[in-house]
């Protein structure tokens, strides 16, 4: 009787996972993405927020891990380790905005996750091939950003850097920094409503 590696088996899935992330593939994504939102959505509004803030706060999770997996920050054994991986990071976002000022008022309307056009806005709800449209023209829009935008939004959104931060890296005001961040943020929105008319 053939003796089964099922350890080379998941080291062959788990790259295979890896790769069609990594390849954009509409289907994984899709899967990803459907697969863990309802946990999302729970622990949310577990700890008072809403399905507005679960919609906004899961989306800035999911191209967090999407970005991480791409530049080989993280690493997964398999789909199980991706789905913990998403959901801790939603999680410690969604702390972290309890916590900050930003609870007391609304939410930013420069973040990165929300992208709250109609042009953009993504939900498990929606028909697939809409949502597979909309799901790309997110990374496209992100990925087609020039620099210095494109640094700038990752260092604070993904590495979660603080304005400060990013100021003395960049050697320049947290002002400048901020208008700097804006403008970004109205480049990626546009690039993202051009990417919905092609």
């Amino acid at each position: 009787m053939q003796k089964v590696d099922f350890k080379s088996n998941l080291t062959q899935k788990s790259a295979q996972l890896v790769a069609a992330i990594k390849a954009n593939d509409e289907m994984v994504l899709k899967s990803l993405y459907i697969t863990n939102y309802q946990k999302i959505e729970f622990l949310v509004l577990k700890n008072n927020g809403t399905k507005e803030h679960a919609k906004d706060i899961y989306q800035d999770a999911f191209l967090a891990v999407w970005r991480n997996i791409k530049d080989n920050k993280f690493e997964p054994k398999n789909e199980s380790s991706i789905n913990g991986y998403l959901y801790t990071i939603a999680k410690n976002k969604w702390m972290d905005f309890l916590r900050s000022k930003n609870y007391k008022k609304t939410i930013l309307n420069n973040d990165i996750a929300t992208l709250k056009s109609d042009n953009l806005h993504i939900h498990p709800s929606t028909q697939d091939h809409e949502f597979e449209l909309k799901l790309n023209q997110a990374m496209k829009a992100f990925e087609s950003l020039g620099e210095p935008c494109k640094s700038l939004l990752k260092s604070f959104y993904f590495d979660k850097k603080s304005m400060k931060t990013i100021a003395n890296e960049l050697q320049i005001d947290a002002a400048s920094v901020k208008n700097k961040k804006y403008r970004c943020m109205q480049k990626l929105r546009l690039l993202a409503q051009n990417l919905n008319k092609t």
